[in-house]
């Protein structure tokens, strides 16, 4: 059973209450220091494909095709691992997903934490 799933920038202070912290872009974020990140993993294997996230652009209007689309590269071989450790990682721990796009509530994070927590 999943303890907790959120989701924020990458940018924002690191607190307590985010348990493990897993930033899940295919980049790394600009103007962040590896070394400050506080992160757990990067596990860019789980992120939209480079094609996907070109295409999508951050476009709002376009949200709904990324979210279906994403959502079916979860299921390919090269996200299926990644997508399971972070199950995983979620049924023993609280789990924040990191990214760096400015508009969170239209990103992978948040695709991927109501995909995680309707798997559990």
């Amino acid at each position: 059973m999943a303890k907790q799933i959120t989701y924020r920038r990458i940018y924002e202070e690191t607190t307590p209450a985010d348990g493990k912290r897993v930033l899940v872009d295919r980049v790394w974020p600009r103007g962040v220091r590896k070394e400050e990140a506080h992160l757990d993993e990067w596990l860019r294997e789980v992120a939209p494909s480079s094609d996907l996230r070109k295409w999508y652009g951050h476009e709002p209007s376009r949200f709904t095709e990324f979210r279906r689309r994403y959502l079916a590269e979860l299921r390919d071989a090269g996200h299926r691992q990644a997508a399971r450790h972070l199950r995983d990682i979620a049924a023993h721990d609280r789990l924040t997903l990191l990214t760096a796009t400015r508009d969170v509530d239209h990103s992978q994070a948040a695709v991927l934490a109501e995909w995680l927590a309707k798997k559990e």
